[in-house]
């Protein structure tokens, strides 16, 4: 069913406002974040956080808690920042590959093992030894024609893939995948509000695509932005389209207070049709 815009925006805010809130993060990869108030230990550990993002949500958080204590457990006190907290960036700028590639030799985690990882480590490290920072290598791949984040996406994933065999950590987006994980990453980066910290102020939110799971095909559907069946890259650019109608300077807005039905305990799919007002 499709809304006039001003009553489906007025709606969303309601939403919002409502649960656009730290107190609804958990559970979810994003509340890592917070223990990396440096932007450029805080985009590592969105990248890698994001990138774990399958599965069961306390098997999520299980294994991303997992790789940042290998990475801590094997660094030395050189490796730690001046307030004493560890540091993402020192880490891998500083651990050989072939350190790393020891250090998670024995990770498992549902497809992804420990080559995978490591891989996958290896090509933040090469990325960030070259540029200084993630987001120094992402704007660099960014031109001023770009409609959508995509070119800059495929850009920054095949300089991660160059590094070998990364298995499923780093979707393509030329291949037609919605990318949900880079999606959920570059949210986290680039927008900036109670929820996402942020960081990189020289992506604009206008471009990003909505994070496309389950959760937000669903919504996407309700809302009739989308009749498409399958998640993919186009279903993912429709929704995010039909966003773009609500809010153009940002369609991201409500991803994550949408997306809380149905993932956090305490809120039910069914109390989100109730509230915009949507017969199931």
């Amino acid at each position: 069913m499709n809304y006039e815009k001003d009553q489906l925006k007025k709606q969303l805010d309601i939403i919002y406002n409502a649960y656009n809130k730290k107190e609804y993060i958990h559970p979810d990869p994003l509340e890592f974040l917070d223990n990396y108030p440096d932007l450029k230990d805080r985009e590592i550990a969105a990248l890698i956080a994001s990138s774990l993002a399958y599965g069961r949500v306390d098997q999520i958080l299980k294994h991303v808690r997992l790789v940042f204590a290998i990475m801590h457990s094997s660094v030395n006190k050189d490796f730690f920042c001046q307030s004493n907290k560890f540091s993402l960036h020192s880490y891998i700028v500083e651990t050989s590959e072939a350190d790393i590639v020891k250090n998670f030799k024995r990770f498992k985690y549902r497809f992804t093992n420990g080559e995978h990882i490591a891989s996958f480590l290896v090509g933040i490290k090469s990325v960030v030894k070259e540029y200084a920072s993630l987001k120094s290598f992402f704007f660099n791949g960014m031109t001023p024609k770009d409609e959508t984040i995509i070119p800059a996406l495929t850009h920054f994933v095949k300089r991660i893939k160059e590094s070998g065999n990364c298995g499923n950590l780093a979707p393509d987006p030329e291949k037609g995948s919605a990318c949900k994980r880079n999606a959920l990453f570059l949210r986290w980066m680039v927008r900036k509000d109670e929820v996402d910290p942020g960081g990189w102020d020289q992506v604009s939110p206008a471009i990003l695509i909505v994070p496309l799971d389950t959760h937000m095909h669903h919504v996407g559907s309700l809302l009739g932005f989308t009749k498409r069946k399958q998640a993919d890259m186009r279903t993912a650019l429709e929704i995010t389209d039909g966003f773009r109608q609500i809010s153009p300077d940002d369609p991201v807005k409500y991803d994550f207070c949408l997306t809380r039905f149905g993932i956090h305990p305490e809120m039910d799919f069914r109390d989100l049709e109730t509230i915009i007002n949507i017969e199931s």
